[in-house]
């Protein structure tokens, strides 16, 4: 800047530099490039309305956050949160009063918010509500058809009663009939004690597939805080979670909950921020997961499952993975692997997800010889594989190998 200039007005010299040399230029100069897309990660519960400021919401981004869904009372403090959560690059889902109340005024007021995510309805609705949301969704719409309504479904565990239809599939397919909504979000909490619910990866094929039929995307869940009769997330914990629903197909992962809220019936604690909103181990653990999903995301965003399926014991409701070319075979030893075969483009990725989160698993995969082969690691880089590829898989983790398709 010229000395001549009180250093004062210097920005705003630098300032109006800059915009008469992007309107010659068509373009920032030097401005950086836009970053590469990426899985959405949604914080369920996160900082509330009393933690409403930048500190916190830099918090969330830094855990690997994209997205948040909190409760707020008014108008006004909704605002206030998208306001705060744009600084901080976080997309907010609204959730008001207001919005059952008056969802076309709600929608007006903030559809052009750049912070908006989307518009929080339900979470667990029983089939009974469905024809009553997909009414209020339709209103929404009516003014703003670019966001899309949040609705979250019951598991495959819930009851008949919870459910109000007599078969899990049905529930889902009444959901999706009813209600317009641009992805499909369910929630299931697999790990209690040091097991594994056999329904768990039902739920997946069962939500995965009436999603892919209905031509849209699914979001699911991670476990992020402990109640009983669930523990403190470990990171094999989370890694399988997230994994597994990566390699069916997910297209969003969420976590319930981020902020630790009190509960006298379910003894909410260790969430990856305390009651006393300070940050717990668990929120060093997430933030290494979003790490890794963030690196992940050229492997699954977009991708489509072409074929998938299960080595060793099979869980409930699944099939054994049946390798094709450039596969010759998959050896895994103990529990066993989910293995899903995805496409993007000419692009193939061979998910490999150690189903144990409690011990290592040994893998080899045998190669045909017929294309190049790489490995797609989880800090993003790739390296080349040999004919025969082996592997110890730490408990919960994924491996993931890649090539181009000659199709």
């Amino acid at each position: 800047m010229p000395s001549f200039l009180p250093k004062i007005l210097w920005p705003a010299v630098k300032a109006v530099t800059l915009m008469a040399m992007f309107a010659l230029t068509g373009s920032a100069i030097g401005a950086p490039p836009a970053p590469p897309e990426r899985i959405p990660v949604l914080a369920w519960g996160g900082p509330p309305e009393s933690e409403t400021n930048a500190a916190r919401y830099l918090e969330l981004a830094e855990a690997g956050f994209t997205h948040n869904f909190s409760g707020f009372s008014s108008v006004a403090t909704m605002t206030e949160a998208l306001n705060v959560a744009q600084a901080a690059g976080i997309k907010q889902f609204v959730s008001i009063p207001e919005l059952e109340k008056s969802p076309e005024e709600v929608a007006q007021r903030f559809k052009a918010h750049p912070a908006l995510a989307g518009y929080y309805l339900r979470d667990e609705p029983p089939a009974s509500a469905f024809d009553g949301l997909g009414a209020w969704a339709k209103r929404i719409a009516a003014v703003d058809s670019e966001h899309p309504c949040y609705l979250n479904l019951f598991p495959n565990y819930a009851t008949a009663e919870q459910l109000g239809t007599a078969t899990y599939p049905e529930y889902v397919a009444q959901f999706i009939a009813k209600i317009p909504v641009k992805y499909v979000s369910f929630d299931h909490y697999p790990i209690v004690g040091d097991s594994l619910r056999q329904e768990w990866y039902e739920n997946l094929e069962q939500v995965g597939s009436a999603a892919q039929k209905a031509g849209k995307p699914f979001w699911a869940f991670a476990l992020a805080v402990a109640h009983n009769p669930y523990p403190i997330a470990t990171l094999e914990h989370l890694r399988l979670q997230v994994f597994s629903n990566l390699a069916y197909g997910a297209q969003g992962i969420q976590y319930f909950t981020y902020w630790t809220s009190k509960s006298e019936v379910w003894n909410f604690h260790e969430a990856p921020i305390g009651v006393d909103g300070k940050k717990t181990a668990v929120y060093d653990r997430v933030k290494q997961v979003n790490d890794e999903i963030r690196s992940l995301s050229p492997v699954f965003m977009h991708s489509k499952v072409l074929h998938l399926g299960h080595t060793n014991t099979l869980p409930r409701g699944t099939r054994t993975y049946k390798p094709d070319a450039p596969i010759a075979a998959i050896k895994t030893e103990g529990t066993g692997a989910l293995v899903s075969l995805l496409a993007n483009e000419k692009r193939r990725f061979l998910a490999v997800v150690n189903r144990d989160f409690l011990k290592k698993m040994p893998l080899t995969v045998t190669l045909d010889g017929s294309t190049k082969i790489s490995e797609f690691r989880k800090d993003g880089t790739t390296e080349s594989t040999s004919r025969e590829w082996t592997r110890s898989i730490a408990p919960g983790d994924i491996a993931v190998l890649t090539w181009e398709s000659k199709e």
